[in-house]
């Protein structure tokens, strides 16, 4: 079982960066792929960003490409989510995601899911 808690969201001006992480629990976080997803409000889950078990992959939507870069760090269990030139519409609830045996952006390939943080992006 691997539980996942996300940190790191706030209120930034547009054009501003913040930095998201996700501190896992379990041996077998290495194992796996892991994925950043957001949620508007009224909107779907949609998918950011993910990462290869061994990071040496990512994957990125086209919304956020150049702009966001996941990492991970295995020997902390925890993947980040570098953001920058943040604009009004990344505005959500971001959720990581982990347990994928693919480097996917289908939110279904994921088993575990932590409990979200907020990024809200003024203009």
């Amino acid at each position: 079982q691997v539980q996942l808690v996300e940190s790191g969201g706030g209120l930034v001006q547009a054009g501003g960066s913040l930095r998201l992480s996700c501190a896992a629990s379990g041996r077998t976080f290495s194992r796996y792929a892991m994925g950043w997803f957001r949620q508007a409000p009224g909107k779907e889950r949609e998918f950011v960003a993910a990462i290869s078990w061994s990071g040496g992959s990512t994957y990125y939507a086209d919304s956020v490409k150049g702009r966001f870069t996941i990492s991970r760090d295995n020997a902390k269990n925890t993947v980040y989510l570098q953001m920058n030139s943040l604009k009004p519409e990344d505005t959500a609830v971001y959720y990581c995601a982990g347990g994928a045996r693919v480097t996917t952006n289908y939110l279904y390939d994921y088993d575990y899911w932590g409990q979200g943080t907020q990024v809200t992006v003024s203009s």
